[in-house]
């Protein structure tokens, strides 16, 4: 069997929380005992290849592939940020933004403008959006924006599209924002939240890998362990994480639900 490998790309939002991530992660694995590889995986390589993979270990992984992954994958732990929105939970939410210096004041200004998506099959980055989009549609009108930009791939695309003038509004992973909001203000400071979703069971870290009881126990060990090793404290601030939870696989079951209402195409916004 192939080494299981280790990823966190998911919550690298900036290349310092990307150390950070391979920092507390290389531990929590060297503290368990385990051999494995904490891997590279940056964009523009495709995240799904990586969440298909046999061979994960311990990798973050979106909370809508992972409940229509086939087999299922494990849940390890799911992280739990550290701003005081989150209470503690392990969950999280999308923030629609647009420019920091955009007359828009609220979602329903939006419309009637252009719009940015992620990915049509990402939940922060488009399924979130369009089911909150859906609490405004009329039978009279389905459609809100005169056009629809996407795939900008993720939080980052966005903002740099709403930077460029190339949208008017879009989509951020709650914790994505809050990670770079933290370690990259003045990127971060182009744009502003009008609108949230609900909150969302936040996505999990996972294994795909065949894990024995005794590993996947160590694991769990090891990760609630790096939440109170002292040597780690300045990394879990770089990664705003308070701790981490251990979920109900069938809690994402609702996100499957979700994106079953959601067009496969975001065209049409």
């Amino acid at each position: 069997m192939p080494t299981p490998v280790v990823n966190a790309r998911m919550y690298s939002a900036t290349p310092r929380t990307r150390a950070a991530w391979k920092t507390l992660l290389a531990w929590v694995v060297r503290d368990a005992g385990l051999d494995w590889d904490v891997i590279d995986y940056d964009a523009p390589q495709p995240l799904n290849a990586l969440w298909a993979r046999d061979d994960m270990g311990l990798v973050m992984m979106c909370g809508l592939p992972f409940s229509r992954r086939v087999p299922r994958a494990q849940i390890v732990v799911a992280p739990i940020p550290m701003p005081s929105r989150y209470g503690g939970r392990a969950l999280y939410c999308t923030d629609i933004v647009v420019r920091s210096d955009s007359p828009f004041e609220t979602l329903a200004d939006t419309f009637g403008a252009v719009a940015g998506y992620t990915l049509a099959d990402s939940l922060s980055g488009g399924v979130a959006f369009d089911r909150l989009l859906e609490t405004f549609r009329t039978p009279q009108r389905r459609r809100l924006y005169r056009q629809s930009v996407g795939p900008l791939i993720h939080a980052r695309g966005v903002i740099d599209a709403l930077a460029r003038g190339e949208i008017d509004v879009g989509p951020l992973d709650s914790y994505y924002h809050d990670l770079l909001r933290y370690d990259e203000p003045d990127f971060a400071a182009q744009v502003r939240t009008i609108a949230t979703t609900p909150m969302l069971p936040i996505p999990p870290l996972v294994a795909s890998a065949p894990l024995t009881a005794d590993q996947l126990h160590a694991l769990r060990q090891s990760l609630h362990a790096a939440i109170q090793a002292s040597e780690l404290e300045p990394v879990r601030a770089r990664i705003l994480l308070a701790g981490f939870a251990q979920p109900d696989p069938a809690d994402y079951s609702s996100l499957r639900e979700m994106a079953a209402l959601t067009p496969d195409t975001l065209e049409e916004l």
